[in-house]
């Protein structure tokens, strides 16, 4: 029986010499290790970046309790707001409150008499004064009066304290004058030239009190208003009898005057 021919376990060398082991070979090229091209797997993991665990989240009481206030704030001021607006629409559907009102009546000029450096003037002033209101009354301090013309004052007057009863009308009377005095040289020319092209003055009246209103037994504090009449012509007088000035165009306006430390509104 003929013999079987197995293969060498080590494959020969092509010059017919024995392969050199693998430790062999290694130690031939210097001892390094011998090195294999990376897959798809190792490439995917380089380009990776490391993997760092985040930070546990910070509480946020501090926020949430500013938030809480500030939704707080708004709720008070929205609901004071509304408390607000429902007692005023009570009130007005209770009382119909309205402004008073002032209507010049007549206005004479006894004397204007106009110098190089001085202004001498009188004037016999009539208003009236209607309150419409028949729940609500008045109660005036004494009222300052100032005549002006192009921003000029040639007189000034008074009116005493009043009481301005329920759905009444009152009439007052008082003299406004200027007793000689002294106006700056611009005055002086702008009223004269006033005078010389037309022969009569533009007049503004402005009264300044203050009043106290009174609802049934409530009284409020003091009020300043401001009484302004626009639309006046004065004629200068050129002898002893008085001339009337044109009053059927006369509006007047009441103003209310708030004063906030230095200013008045």
């Amino acid at each position: 029986m003929a013999d079987r021919v197995y293969p060498a376990a080590k494959p020969a060398a092509p010059n017919g010499t024995a392969a050199p082991a693998p430790a062999a070979a290694a130690a031939a090229n210097g001892g390094a290790n011998q090195t294999f091209p990376a897959n798809k797997a190792q490439l995917y993991n380089a380009a990776r970046p490391t993997y760092r665990p985040l930070p546990p989240p910070r509480r946020k009481h501090r926020r949430s309790c500013c938030c809480c206030c500030c939704l707080f704030i708004t709720f008070f001021i929205i609901t004071i707001v509304l408390l607000a607006a429902i007692a005023g629409a009570i009130f007005w559907v209770l009382y119909r409150p309205q402004r008073p009102s002032f209507s010049v009546s007549t206005l004479q000029v006894s004397q204007f008499n106009l110098t190089s450096t001085k202004l001498a003037s009188k004037f016999n002033l009539t208003v009236f004064a209607r309150n419409p209101n028949k729940k609500i009354s008045f109660f005036y301090d004494p009222i300052n009066i100032s005549f002006n013309s192009n921003d000029v004052d040639i007189g000034d007057g008074s009116l005493p304290a009043l009481m301005h009863d329920r759905k009444n009308t009152t009439m007052l009377k008082t003299v406004v004058s200027s007793s000689g005095e002294n106006l700056d040289g611009s005055a002086i020319s702008n009223l004269k030239s006033k005078l010389k092209n037309k022969n009569s003055l533009p007049l503004e009246i402005k009264l300044d009190t203050k009043v106290k209103v009174k609802v049934g037994s409530l009284k409020t504090k003091k009020v300043g208003i401001r009484v302004k009449c626009s639309g006046i012509k004065i004629t200068v007088p050129s002898g002893k009898t008085p001339t009337k000035a044109t009053t059927s165009n006369v509006k007047c306006k009441v103003d209310l005057r708030i004063k906030i430390w230095k200013w008045t509104f």
